[in-house]
C-alpha cells in the first residue's frame, strides 16, 4: 500500500530516473566500446612515424624531434536543433555518434535559456566526443578514405579553414556518409563538426601535416 500512495514528487523523480537510465542504456548499447588489442598499432599511426614525420623534418628543417607537429586529438560535435520539440532526438544522435566514433559521447546541454528558440537552461541539445591516440587515427582513416569520398558534390576541403594556431575545422552536412550508419534505420539526417587539433605552431605547418595524411584540400 505504501508504494501505491507515492507522492507526485516521488513519481516525478522515479520517472526522470527511469528515462535517464533508458537513454543512457541505448547510447551505451549503440556505442559499445570494443577493447583495442594489446600491441595493436593503427595504420595511420605507422604512416605518421615512417612517412609523415621524416617528410615534415625535411620540409621545415626541424632540429629537435619534439618540434615535429602531430595530431593531438579530434573532436566531433553534433548539434540537434529538433531537440527543442523532442529530447529523444538527442539520445538517437548520441547513439549514432557513438557508432561513428567508436567511443561513448557526452550529451551537451544549454548553458542559458533562450526564449526565442524555446531553449531552457540545461536542456540536452547535442552530443560531442573527443578522440585521442589509436581511436583518433582509426577515425581519421575512415574519414579520409571512406566518408569524404561519399560526400555529395564533394570538391575538396577548404585550405583556409584553420584558426591561426594549427587547428582545422570542417563541417559534414550528412552523417550518412559514414559506413557505420545504416541508411534504412535513420529517421533524421544530422550534420556534425569535425575539429582536428594539432601541435603545429602555424597554419602552414598544420596544412602540410594534414596534406601528408591525404586530406583532400582544394588546390
Amino acid at each position: 500500500m505504501a508504494e501505491a500512495k507515492t507522492g507526485k514528487a516521488g513519481k516525478g523523480a522515479a520517472k526522470a530516473e527511469g528515462g535517464k537510465s533508458k537513454g543512457s542504456e541505448s547510447v551505451a548499447a549503440a556505442g559499445a566500446v570494443h577493447r583495442i588489442p594489446e600491441g595493436y598499432q593503427a595504420r595511420l599511426k605507422k604512416h605518421y612515424e615512417e612517412v609523415v614525420r621524416p617528410q615534415l623534418i625535411e620540409e621545415f628543417g626541424y632540429k629537435n624531434p619534439l618540434e615535429v607537429p602531430a595530431i593531438e586529438k579530434i573532436v566531433l560535435n553534433m548539434g540537434v536543433g529538433e531537440a527543442v520539440n523532442d529530447t529523444k532526438k538527442v539520445t538517437i544522435a548520441a547513439a549514432d555518434l557513438a557508432l561513428i566514433a567508436g567511443q561513448k559521447p557526452v550529451i551537451t546541454k544549454a548553458r542559458n535559456a533562450i526564449s526565442t528558440f524555446k531553449v531552457r537552461e540545461n536542456m540536452p541539445i547535442g552530443a560531442k566526443v573527443t578522440l585521442r591516440k589509436t581511436r583518433m587515427y582509426e577515425f581519421l582513416d575512415r574519414l579520409v578514405t571512406v566518408a569524404l569520398p561519399r560526400v555529395r558534390d564533394f570538391r575538396g576541403l577548404n585550405p583556409k579553414s584553420f584558426d591561426g594556431r594549427g587547428n582545422f575545422a570542417m563541417g559534414i552536412k550528412e552523417h550518412l556518409v559514414f559506413p557505420e550508419i545504416d541508411y534504412d534505420k535513420v529517421d533524421t539526417v544530422l550534420g556534425m563538426d569535425v575539429i582536428v587539433c594539432t601541435t603545429a605552431k602555424t597554419d602552414d605547418e598544420a596544412r602540410a601535416l594534414l596534406r601528408a595524411f591525404n586530406f583532400p584540400f582544394r588546390q
